[in-house]
């Protein structure tokens, strides 16, 4: 799509890896920057080992216009995302004394003692700017175009909104579904030509399983793009298709 911008998610975590834990975060990032005309163009999930989060995050900022990590910020000893950002930049992992003083008084207040591991959620790459949320006492942060969040999804979607405050924005995103009771191997030659038309559309097509609570159709065709008159005319088209051929379909 023109005029907009892009972006790589890492989601990190063993337990993402295992299935211990199903990730949560990824569609409400993407769903999150669409309207701000950012663009997720690659997602990886990697394990709590710093070079493959080294070799991630190098890869990735320079490859797109931002990227944002989940998880791994927290006091345990698998919490290593600070240290391999440090490590990805060149530079060292550096207590934020503002942070520090923040946690141990919030801590001190509640009786608990600010342990070693948990002054580890202090420290961030030297020369990041610390990005705070009113709800969470620990915040995100940014290294260049790399934004650093929590794995937990309550807390990392805080991170987020505090986040699209330093983020440039790209044309607006927008979205219209067709619902249409017809098999994608019926529609697809005639799918590929409208598409064709529309270079700068995405056109997704999603088959539903019969007990989707979803929808009562056997596909829903997405329709992706900047011009809202041109997403329009693409699900017309795909409307007139489907019924030539004597299928039911509806937008929505």
């Amino acid at each position: 799509m023109q005029n907009t911008l892009t972006a790589a998610v890492i989601l990190i975590g063993n337990e993402l890896l295992s299935g211990s834990i199903e990730d949560q975060n990824l569609a409400h990032i993407a769903k999150t920057l669409e309207p701000k005309g950012i663009r997720v163009r690659e997602t990886r999930i990697i394990p709590d080992i710093e070079q493959e989060i080294v070799d991630a995050v190098n890869a990735l900022r320079s490859k797109y216009d931002y990227v944002f990590t989940t998880g791994g910020i927290g006091p345990t000893h698998d919490d290593i995302t600070s240290d391999s950002i440090a490590a990805a930049f060149g530079v060292e992992n550096v207590v934020q004394q503002e942070v520090f003083d923040v946690i141990n008084a919030y801590l001190t207040s509640k009786g608990v003692e600010f342990t070693p591991a948990a002054q580890r959620m202090a420290y961030a790459p030297e020369g990041a700017e610390m990005i705070k949320t009113d709800q969470s006492i620990v915040p995100g942060y940014r290294k260049d175009n790399v934004f650093v969040m929590a794995g937990v999804p309550r807390i990392m979607r805080m991170m987020l909104d505090d986040i699209l405050n330093y983020l440039q924005t790209g044309v607006a995103i927008y979205n219209q579904s067709v619902h249409a009771n017809v098999g994608e191997g019926e529609i697809a030659a005639a799918l590929e030509a409208i598409q064709t038309q529309h270079p700068n559309i995405d056109i997704g097509s999603y088959p539903q399983d019969k007990d989707s609570t979803i929808s009562n159709y056997r596909v829903i065709f997405v329709v992706k793009g900047t011009d809202e008159s041109e997403i329009a005319s693409t699900c017309d088209e795909i409307l007139t298709a489907c019924h030539a051929g004597g299928y039911e379909a509806v937008m929505s």
